[in-house]
């Protein structure tokens, strides 16, 4: 199994047509798509699950991935950054993509009002800290975003850059990551 997160020297449109990132091949079977590609392993692995049995919380766990996946990320990525570079200055766009962020990031911290566990929406990692993770570590070091404003998933960010695997796994520690990466 590999996961591909660069195309450098790759005929990519081969693995993935739309020549996105990431894509999982196992096998000869290519997944293409964050969230495909994890509910692929779900059910691949069902022994590891990231989703709850609990059909509320599984629920809340698909809704932050969207959110994080369709309304945040699209919007303050790379190719969506230089379209509105193109056409305005790097400040304005700066506060263009801070403005999707605190939008979406105030929808996740209403969706899990009076959350007390550790992680989003229980003590041990779920979906939901899977996307989170990396999009509030992109808003901290890429956007400079002032989490104070969104306490729960602050409290959630402390937690999880406690986790190996997930100090491990920041953009800036990756051998592949453009310098510099932000």
């Amino acid at each position: 199994m590999v996961i591909m997160v660069t195309v450098d020297g790759l005929d990519y449109e081969k693995i993935n047509p739309i020549k996105y990132v990431p894509a999982f091949v196992d096998g000869d079977f290519v997944v293409s798509d964050s969230l495909a590609i994890i509910l692929y392993l779900e059910d691949k692995y069902p022994q590891w699950p990231l989703l709850p049995q609990d059909l509320k919380k599984k629920a809340i766990n698909l809704q932050i991935a969207n959110i994080v996946c369709s309304s945040i990320q699209p919007l303050q990525c790379y190719a969506v950054i230089g379209l509105v570079d193109g056409k305005l200055g790097s400040d304005e766009s700066l506060q263009i993509v801070r403005r999707y962020i605190d939008k979406g990031f105030r929808a996740i911290e209403k969706l899990l009002e009076g959350c007390d566990s550790k992680y989003a929406t229980g003590d041990e990692i779920q979906l939901a800290d899977v996307f989170l993770a990396p999009q509030i570590h992109a808003g901290v070091t890429r956007f400079q975003i002032d989490m104070s404003n969104y306490p729960l998933l602050d409290r959630f960010y402390k937690a999880y850059m406690e986790i190996p695997a997930f100090q491990a796994a920041v953009p800036e520690k990756q051998p592949d990551a453009p310098s510099p990466w932000i």
